[in-house]
């Protein structure tokens, strides 16, 4: 990650670890290559500051929301507050780092001086001639690009790299050709080669999209056999795919880059065409400033060393106003505890089927059942709403077993206290299943209260009691009163429970999660008028 949270200030470029960041309030991106947005994504949800086209492309391609991302136009100064009460401010400049579209430096001026923040950039020439806003001006620190600080490494111009590019390729005029770029930069090599050669570039068409928003010549498609010329992936371009190529139609595959690569194919070209600033650049560009400190972008290539002899003496540490430093404060400890809030309430869960809750349930099931005059009032599940709809008693059993208590009437359940083990009856179909014993649905003081103390037998021929001693709910059992808190803990067991003892076919039906409850209990109601129900009631 190629980024920094500069000292003694609220600022942060291309640093997006905000767990990391300690006091970094305001956040500036350079460019959209990912070495500058790692950690940069759809979640971010604070201010963004960039240039207008690095802006479409991170909302475009991160997902990052239009309302948190600031477009800064490029040449102009903007000012921004560095506190929350208005008295410190402080004024950014943007300024064309020639490197890929969309990519430039920051001049930030303020309480702590001059500071310039390069990001990935290729030097020449214009940028230390008016209007340019750097000329004059004493920086205190330059944050350099460093990628090719090396006095070893020469590089040519990319004029130059783009000649070359030009007579290789006229080596070979019936080949195809593959350019191998990253994901953005080098538009402009593929619109030379386009209008040197009077050919179509074919694209992948997000990389179309870009360059008709940059307003290039109409040389590019997305058409495969259109043109010679083909821009691919860096990563495409290996000694398979050559092998894949060539079987079709002879081709030659073109890498313009500064790194030292070893050609995999004897086809497979490197030409040091590079977006960074060579040495001797770089070299040119510190020594017009003449800045008081020289801090690296890539940390871990020194490069300090090699620009003492051009460096201003003077630089002292800034003294950090005190509403900033407030305002420093008050964001560290805002932002640890908004960004773990932020990561539980968007931490992935486990999704299952979501039931409407037992309260809302009931409060349906009355409404459907009352006039259309009850339809706005709230009703309430307890005293006083619910005794017209049942006795006691048989609010009770309703909240053992809702699915079978659809009518005050006689119902036959079963419940096999030696075997823990329930039968129930429910036509047209028999099944058994695991259940808890009727103990573990109440406590004993609260079996006591309700009249679920003493064990009664059914007697009978009944083939479902197998024998066993068995419990008998039925309307004529007997309850003193039933608290708040019992009514829900069993009303949620009985749910749960209906939804059990519901046929098996009957889940095929396709009914939502919203209307399930009255579905079933149209269809217990049915149940009950057909002659094997009637039976059961008896």
């Amino acid at each position: 990650m190629n980024g920094v949270v500069i000292p003694h200030t609220p600022i942060a470029v291309d640093f997006w670890s905000l767990r990391r960041a300690g006091t970094a309030r305001l956040f500036f991106l350079s460019h959209m290559h990912s070495d500058h947005t790692v950690g940069l994504s759809s979640t971010w949800a604070r201010p963004l500051y960039c240039s207008p086209i690095t802006a479409h492309l991170l909302h475009r391609h991160l997902q990052v929301s239009k309302q948190w991302i600031r477009a800064l136009e490029i040449g102009e100064s903007h000012v921004l507050p560095l506190d929350e009460i208005g008295q410190e401010t402080m004024t950014v400049t943007l300024i064309d780092a020639n490197h890929c579209p969309g990519s430039v430096m920051f001049l930030f001026e303020g309480y702590f001086g001059t500071i310039l923040y390069t990001g990935d950039f290729r030097y020449t020439p214009s940028m230390l001639k008016e209007p340019t806003p750097i000329l004059g001006k004493q920086i205190d620190i330059l944050y350099l690009d460093n990628t090719n600080c090396n006095p070893d490494l020469v590089l040519p111009s990319r004029q130059e790299a783009t000649r070359q590019i030009v007579r290789l390729i006229r080596r070979f005029p019936q080949h195809n050709v593959k350019i191998g770029l990253y994901s953005l930069g080098k538009e402009s090599l593929l619109e030379q080669l386009a209008l040197e050669f009077r050919t179509w570039v074919v694209l992948s068409p997000q990389r179309l999209e870009l360059v008709q928003l940059l307003g290039l010549a109409d040389v590019f498609t997305v058409e495969e056999n259109a043109g010679r010329i083909h821009a691919v992936n860096h990563v495409e371009i290996c000694h398979s795919a050559m092998l894949q190529w060539n079987q079709t139609h002879p081709t030659i595959a073109v890498l313009p880059t500064s790194r030292r690569l070893r050609s995999p194919h004897p086809s497979i070209y490197i030409v040091p065409y590079s977006d960074h600033s060579s040495y001797s650049e770089l070299r040119t560009f510190v020594a017009a400033l003449r800045p008081c400190q020289v801090m690296p972008i890539v940390s871990q290539q020194p490069c300090g060393e090699f620009f003492q002899d051009i460096l201003s003496p003077g630089f002292s540490l800034p003294l950090i106003p005190h509403s900033v430093q407030q305002y420093m404060s008050s964001s560290s400890r805002k932002t640890n505890v908004l960004w773990q809030l932020e990561r539980r309430l968007k931490r992935a869960r486990t999704q299952g089927v979501v039931f409407e809750s037992p309260e809302k349930n009931a409060d349906q099931v009355k409404v459907d059942r009352d006039s259309k005059k009850h339809k706005e009032e709230n009703l309430s599940p307890w005293a006083g709403e619910l005794e017209p709809l049942c006795p006691l008693p048989l609010r009770a059993r309703k909240q053992l077993f809702p699915d079978l208590c659809w009518k005050e009437c006689d119902e036959s359940v079963l419940i096999c206290d030696s075997k823990k083990m329930a039968n129930v009856l429910t036509a047209p179909l028999q099944f058994s299943v695991k259940l808890q014993p009727v103990d573990e649905f109440f406590p004993p003081e609260t079996q006591d209260e309700i009249g679920l103390g003493s064990l009664v037998s059914t007697g009978g021929n009944s083939s479902s009691a197998r024998g066993n001693q068995s419990v008998w709910l039925g309307c004529g059992s007997s309850l003193s009163h039933i608290s708040k808190a019992t009514y829900l803990a069993t009303e949620s067991r009985g749910l749960a429970l209906k939804y059990l003892l519901t046929p098996m076919k009957f889940f095929q039906a396709g009914f939502s999660s919203r209307n399930f409850d009255q579905q079933v209990e149209k269809y217990q109601r049915s149940q009950c008028n057909s002659p094997v129900g009637a039976a059961l009631q008896f």
